[in-house]
């Protein structure tokens, strides 16, 4: 498969490791929109949001205690978004179900522009 998401999770592409386990992967996005602004993917390969399934939602679920654990980890009392596009016209950049996780409004992010 030629996933970018896939080969990063696989550790065939360097990325910058906040968080793994048998199910995720989390890593700090290399084009950040805010100071706080990492990825996390599940490490079987979903399309994206339309392709959730009772047979995969699972992970999804775990993606989303993951985000917690590492949110209080990081400190981001304050809070912090997390965003999911799915398909061409939502900006989804890469065809893997990923959320971004990002913090810092009060440094001038507008929300606009995570794909």
């Amino acid at each position: 498969m030629d996933c970018l998401f896939c080969k990063i999770a696989a550790g065939e592409i360097p990325s910058k490791k906040v968080y793994e386990d048998d199910q995720v992967y989390a890593f700090y996005d290399i084009n950040p929109i805010a100071p706080v602004h990492f990825l996390v993917i599940p490490k079987q390969h979903i399309s994206g949001a339309a392709a959730v399934t009772a047979e995969n939602s699972a992970v999804v679920a775990h993606i989303f205690e993951v985000i917690a654990k590492l949110a209080d980890e990081m400190k981001l009392t304050d809070g912090f978004r997390v965003i999911t596009n799915n398909g061409d016209d939502a900006g989804q950049s890469v065809k893997h179900l990923h959320f971004h996780v990002i913090a810092g409004r009060k440094f001038g992010w507008d929300g606009d522009n995570a794909g």
